[in-house]
């Protein structure tokens, strides 16, 4: 099963996946996409880890900021695995590639990649990943490719998602019971 959570900054998209994550198993691997580059990531992650280590849950704590289709197919027999965070995947590789003349079909490579591995991935994963294109427009190039990339990944996640969950204000919705069903070619759309 894969279960994608969504939601923008600071929203509670990573308490509730490890809440669920931790209710549909009796360990999990925890996988760690961030990079520390600063102050203000060291204590991000500082957090993090100490709200993991308080839940009782007995993680294992796999940090990666590359080459996440590798650890997910390594860690396929485990009971859960939680990806903490597809967006943060996507920058790791976005800045390693960006002074490539083809830098976004590199990077469209890998989102591509991982949704084909997630399509028929038997194990079970939980994604967190953010909604990164509700807010204003990025100044600069790069940021503008970031934002399209990062809806681009979303979407390609979600679709071979089994649920789909996004979080606003600490509340969790499921969004692919919800969605909108297209008619059946040859069905009248009225009916």
């Amino acid at each position: 099963m894969v279960v994608l959570v969504t939601g923008g900054a600071r929203s509670g998209k990573s308490s509730f996946a490890e809440k669920y994550a931790a209710l549909s198993a009796e360990r999990g691997v925890y996988v760690a996409t961030s990079q520390i580059g600063d102050g203000e990531m060291e204590r991000r992650v500082a957090l993090h880890r100490g709200r993991r280590e308080r839940s009782g849950f007995p993680w294992e704590t796999v940090e990666e900021p590359y080459e996440l289709c590798r650890v997910l197919r390594e860690q396929e027999e485990a009971p859960v695995v939680l990806v903490d965070c597809l967006t943060l995947w996507l920058s790791n590789w976005l800045l390693r590639e960006e002074a490539a003349a083809d830098a976004e079909a590199r990077v469209i490579r890998r989102i591509d990649e991982l949704a084909v591995l997630l399509g028929g991935y038997a194990g079970h994963a939980v994604l967190v990943t953010n909604e990164v294109g509700d807010g204003i427009v990025p100044e600069t190039r790069l940021g503008r490719v970031y934002r399209d990339l990062a809806g681009v990944m979303n979407q390609r996640v979600a679709a071979v998602s089994d649920r789909v969950f996004l979080v606003t204000a600490g509340i969790p919705v499921e969004l692919k019971s919800l969605a909108f069903r297209w008619p059946e070619e040859g069905t009248d759309a009225r009916a």
